[in-house]
């Protein structure tokens, strides 16, 4: 849950980055037209609308297929297979999809996008800030789930457990700050699960539950506090060393509009439309619109199969599927100026955190699913960008994306209840 390292300590206007032009002729600072990036972002809101009321109709005539979401955690405890299924739907839980085919479906898109990149095509988007560093994101990511699984699972036999937290937030984001290597991948691993976890577990009986908040308001408070805690330890550790700001550059440089009146609508419209798939795997830190294509389509899947089972069984994926399409073209259309110059928005916040936890607090209601995606859209990016700007060097801004979440979440929700 986080964004590029680039887009911190890109220097848009330097020469050895760009390679175009004299330090004495500077880029004029370019951002994309409301009118296109509405296009784009909005069009892509009208195609989920469309395919989520496809997939409404289709689980009327679900053949129900395999088991649902009742019972799931409490099977781990005694079935390999129920264990392993758990731990693939953890990488999508952060979505509030929680389930095993998505999983599957985001990391082939993935590994489609790292393949297409690596040989040089450019038409499946850049991964992980083009960093180069997925691979690693990956690893480090998925072992700091599988520790928090296996330290953690035996608790699911009292029911859910937020075992998925580490997966989004101190590990890949270690790798970001330091670089490749299994050094950099155990400790963030192990930071991660040591941390997050735990907190998650302590914030929910002693802060959500009080509160009458959402679980999610507790997790993404426990990835904040427990990143903070971990870079902390990690600035001690004498065989992590933060990457040069040099070495990274901006995903987004090559994908400039041109200005003024030249401005070209299209291509705004299709830099939205794809940024908005983009921000279905941002807090994977992937960023990739065709891993976002592949995980939509993939957990559409496993709802037609059975829709018992995505989105803990409630039968809301495709209320989630609008109102998270929604709030990223919202964010993305109305923050579009912090693009600029291969700038970076946290659009995809409220895509994580406000908006699915409305729609599922308002069981799916019009209320729940505008009223969170314009609440998310106003409230996060801008409390991510604040907070994430205060933060020292080797302080990943997933703190203050996080941060940004828990915050807009436990404001937005009480709100709507006095809207309504």
């Amino acid at each position: 849950m986080t964004h590029s390292f680039a887009a911190d300590n890109a220097t848009p206007h330097s020469e050895k980055q760009q390679g175009t032009r004299s330090e004495n002729q500077p880029e004029p600072s370019l951002e994309r037209s409301a009118a296109g990036t509405a296009l784009g972002s909005f069009g892509v809101v009208a195609v989920v609308g469309v395919f989520a009321l496809l997939l409404h109709m289709l689980a009327q005539h679900s053949p129900r297929v395999g088991p649902g979401y009742a019972a799931w955690a409490q099977e781990t405890v005694d079935s390999p297979l129920a264990a392993l299924r758990w731990f693939l739907g953890d990488m999508t839980e952060p979505l509030f999809y929680k389930s095993d085919l998505a999983a599957l479906g985001l990391l082939a898109g993935a590994a489609a996008a790292w393949w297409v990149g690596r040989r040089g095509a450019g038409w499946a988007g850049t991964l992980s800030y083009s960093s180069g560093l997925w691979p690693w994101v990956l690893a480090s990511a998925s072992m700091s789930l599988m520790l928090s699984n296996l330290v953690f699972g035996w608790a699911l036999d009292d029911g859910w457990q937020p075992t998925f937290v580490p997966f989004v937030c101190v590990a890949p984001a270690m790798v970001l700050l330091y670089g490749t290597g299994w050094r950099t991948c155990i400790t963030g691993a192990v930071l991660g699960a040591a941390t997050t976890t735990p907190l998650a577990l302590l914030f929910i009986p002693t802060l959500s539950a009080p509160l009458g908040l959402p679980p999610v308001v507790a997790c993404v408070l426990a990835m904040s506090v427990g990143s903070v805690i971990s870079f902390l330890i990690a600035r001690r550790l004498p065989w992590l060393i933060l990457r040069e700001a040099w070495e990274v550059r901006p995903a987004t440089q090559a994908e400039r509009p041109p200005s003024g009146l030249n401005r070209n609508i299209a291509a705004d419209a299709a830099w939205a439309a794809r940024r908005v798939l983009k921000d279905f795997t941002e807090t994977h830190f992937f960023a990739n619109e065709l891993a976002g294509a592949c995980l939509i389509l993939a957990v559409a899947v496993a709802f037609v199969l059975n829709p018992g089972l995505p989105s803990y069984g409630t039968g809301l994926l495709p209320h989630l599927l609008f109102a998270q399409a929604l709030t990223s073209a919202i964010g993305v259309t109305l923050w579009r100026g912090w693009y600029r110059d291969g700038g970076w928005a946290a659009t995809y916040a409220s895509v994580v955190s406000v908006a699915p936890a409305a729609v599922l607090a308002y069981q799916g209601s019009w209320q729940g699913m505008l009223g969170g995606a314009v609440l998310g859209a106003v409230l996060a990016p801008p409390l991510a960008r604040a907070i994430s700007a205060r933060l020292p060097a080797g302080f990943h801004p997933v703190i203050g994306n996080t941060a940004a979440m828990a915050i807009s979440t436990a404001v937005a929700l009480p709100m709507l209840r006095l809207l309504s």
